[in-house]
């Protein structure tokens, strides 16, 4: 399924290390061509995946169950599961990782017309597990003819003030990076024709930290196109998504 990569975490390993503007890797031709395509035809319809909660901060869908899509999909989470990727990503970054079984907050993303993800870094402890530090973003685009007045970039950059690294989202193209309090990443609001959307599958990968060694902190927004009620709104999310979690308990986070 993967291709000759998942072979060289070791040659590897420098390259993620010294990632622009942070440790990442990107992958072109990730998975065999035909396990791209069969995945692709698995993607589900927008209208079949919730709404993220992105509120103000982003207009997608996602879905977490990517095991129950099809034959294709259920290979390629037991791929991310397995013992190889297990250990490409735990070499690569000199950590004992782990994939995420239940994908919080991953899975299928899409967005379609007038789609886009505001800046901010992620949520760094796994909501359901105290002693799951998150460490890594999997991420793999599906986008076949993607073109570029379409825009949809992933815009990177390690300080909100900064000019960003820009990836394109296109076919069968992988990116392995790290997720911290300096990891921003977004996309700008897109212009797509009928019928096309901007498709990823989203994998989050972990580390066993002791329990209390980490605050734990919610998606931190730095939007940059916003008037001031959504900035303050962006300077106040953590506090809101506590008092919300005290309230109503834990719900599915966010990427890209």
């Amino acid at each position: 399924m993967f291709n000759a990569w998942i072979d060289r975490a070791e040659e590897l390993a420098p390259e993620f290390q010294a990632g622009d503007p942070f440790p990442l890797l990107v992958i072109d031709d990730f998975l065999d061509t035909a396990t791209a395509e069969q995945l692709l035809q698995e993607f589900p319809k927008p209208d079949a995946m919730p709404k993220s909660r992105d509120y103000v901060f982003g207009d997608k869908h996602e879905l977490s169950s990517v095991a129950e899509q099809g034959p294709t999909s259920k290979a390629f989470y037991d791929a991310l599961m397995g013992d190889q990727f297990k250990q490409f990503i735990s070499t690569l970054t000199g950590k004992d990782l782990f994939v995420d079984p239940a994908f919080h907050g991953g899975g299928f993303h899409q967005s379609g017309d007038g789609g886009f993800l505001d800046t901010h870094v992620d949520f760094n402890m796994h909501p359901l597990h105290s002693n799951w530090l998150r460490t890594l973003n999997v991420l793999l685009y599906l986008n076949k003819d993607w073109k570029p007045e379409y825009d949809g970039k992933l815009l990177i950059k390690a300080s909100p003030d900064e000019k960003p690294r820009a990836i394109e989202p296109v076919f069968n193209r992988g990116l392995i990076m790290v997720t911290d309090d300096h990891t921003f990443h977004g996309f700008k609001k897109m212009t797509l024709p009928p019928g096309v959307t901007r498709k990823s599958i989203a994998t989050y990968a972990y580390e066993l930290v002791a329990e209390g060694s980490q605050v734990a902190r919610t998606t931190g927004w730095s939007p940059e196109a916003a008037g001031p009620l959504k900035r303050a709104f962006a300077r106040h999310y953590d506090t809101a998504v506590k008092v919300k979690t005290k309230i109503f308990g834990s719900a599915t986070a966010h990427n890209r």
